[in-house]
């Protein structure tokens, strides 16, 4: 039988979601034509090809002076966006972003952090997380600049496991569950690079996150309940359930409440909504846009809040794969 959410997510108009849904939901190898077909398409039509038509030649969105503002639409962000369609190196444009971005944001500790003169001198927790992620997708895993950037997750992590966003050189002084981009780094990072310390660093990490069933901490934060694309540097719990269940912690009884909230958010024909932009209109982030509306960030919107979502349905559907539950066969595209 043919499967009405895998149909809507196989669709030619949007190749990037048809591309990962093939890929990581049917597992069909690159080398599968459709796969080919698909890939071949993220640059031409689609979200990938609106954010590209926007690119400057040089490489960079908005501005080159400055490459992580204004927020949520300088080269930074678009980058981070790209890198979850599917793009490599193997685009020209993407390559040309990149060696910008490294370039700019490495950091002399080993991290990445946001510069606009000179090379800045600590890593910034987030940002390193972010950027180090996106760069192996993009397919630079085995760059100097990468290998130093996991190295500096182990040594920017606090004793007893997770992480905290404002280290700056005083070495680690606190640890939240927003901090949660070095697993989403380690969680795309191949295993066969991880060294000892890596490995350790990533199981207190996990551990931090499971003790904590990943959302107990202090008061309930509602934006923690509902899902947004694009992430940014925000936490939500199909954030977490995303990178714990690809570093292989499915069976964990844990994630039992973020897995029940999943379902719960599932539409009864079996896509899942956009619940809000980033940033949520409840963070403190929004909250502050709303008080100071000339300084307030630029939300990015793939998709409309409050509709059903391609890109938080293809997210959620890859997280119960990894759960055990089945995918449902699909003879879509194969004409």
């Amino acid at each position: 039988m043919r499967n009405p959410v895998l149909d809507w997510l196989l669709e030619e108009s949007q190749p990037s979601m048809r591309y990962l849904a093939l890929t990581e939901l049917l597992g069909r190898q690159e080398k599968d034509q459709e796969v080919q077909a698909a890939r071949k398409r993220i640059t031409r039509i689609g979200w990938a090809r609106d954010i590209l038509d926007k690119q400057a030649h040089d490489g960079y969105w908005v501005g080159e002076d400055n490459l992580y503002r204004p927020k949520y639409i300088a080269t930074n962000w678009m980058l981070l966006i790209l890198s979850d369609l599917g793009l490599t190196k193997e685009e020209p444009s993407i390559e040309r972003a990149c060696e910008m971005w490294m370039k700019r944001f490495a950091a002399k500790d080993g991290g990445f952090d946001s510069s606009v003169k000179g090379s800045p001198k600590y890593g910034h927790l987030c940002i390193t997380g972010n950027t180090a992620r996106a760069l192996v997708k993009f397919g630079y895993a085995d760059h100097p600049r990468v290998r130093r950037a996991f190295e500096w997750f182990v040594k920017s992590q606090a004793e007893l496991g997770g992480w905290s966003c404002w280290n700056y050189g005083s070495g680690p002084r606190g640890r939240n569950l927003d901090s949660w981009e070095p697993l989403s780094a380690f969680a795309v990072y191949p295993r066969q690079k991880w060294t000892r310390g890596m490995k350790l660093a990533v199981e207190k990490g996990a551990q931090f996150f499971l003790e904590r069933e990943l959302h107990r901490q202090g008061d309930r934060y509602e934006p923690w309940y509902r899902f947004h694309y694009p992430v940014h540097y925000y936490y939500d719990l199909l954030v977490g359930l995303d990178f714990m269940t690809a570093l292989g912690y499915s069976d964990d009884r844990r994630l039992g409440i973020a897995i029940s909230l999943l379902k719960e958010k599932r539409r009864p024909d079996g896509r899942w909504n956009l619940d809000s932009l980033n940033p949520d209109p409840e963070s403190s982030q929004g909250r502050w846009d709303k008080e100071h509306p000339r300084r307030a960030t630029t939300p990015l919107a793939l998709e409309e809040p409050g509709k059903p979502s391609k890109m938080i349905t293809l997210r959620a559907l890859r997280v119960l794969k990894r759960l055990g539950e089945p995918t449902p066969d699909n003879e879509a595209g194969r004409e």
